[in-house]
This record gives structure tokens, sequence and C-alpha cells, in this order.
């Protein structure tokens, strides 16, 4: 199963004037792994397809913020 959400160290220079944020992240999209539209692939509604901005159930995958803390398991 791929994974959607990769990785990344950058350079980080002594010279920088901000502090780096590391490691950054950024999503790949789905369609990157889907190959060719299988025939009879799931629908949304087209209410729930223009609020989530795709009409195949197979090519939503929600946002979330890779940065923000949890609390789960403590």
């Amino acid at each position: 199963m791929p994974t959607y959400r990769k990785w990344f160290y950058p350079y980080i220079s002594r010279y920088d004037p901000c502090p780096p944020l590391t490691p950054v992240a950024y999503e790949t999209p789905v369609q990157l792994y889907l190959g060719f539209q299988p025939p009879g692939m799931q629908q949304f509604s087209p209410v729930q397809a223009l609020s989530r901005g795709t009409l195949w159930v197979g090519l939503y995958t929600p946002y979330t913020n890779p940065y923000l803390k949890t609390n789960e398991g403590t």
C-alpha cells in the first residue's frame, strides 16, 4: 500500500535567516498510484463530490495536518 505523505529534510545552512521547518511534509496525489481507472469505480453523490473535490471515492484523501502533535498513547 503506498503512502501518500512523504517527508524530506532540506539542507540547512548556518546562514539561513529563519529557523528551518524540519522535516518538511508533502503529499503525493492518489492518481500516481492508481494507473488506469477501473470500470465501475464507486462514486460519491453530487453534493458529496462537490464538498470533497472529487467524484470518485478511491481518489479522495482528506488532508490532515502533519505538524500537529496528538496526545495519542499518553
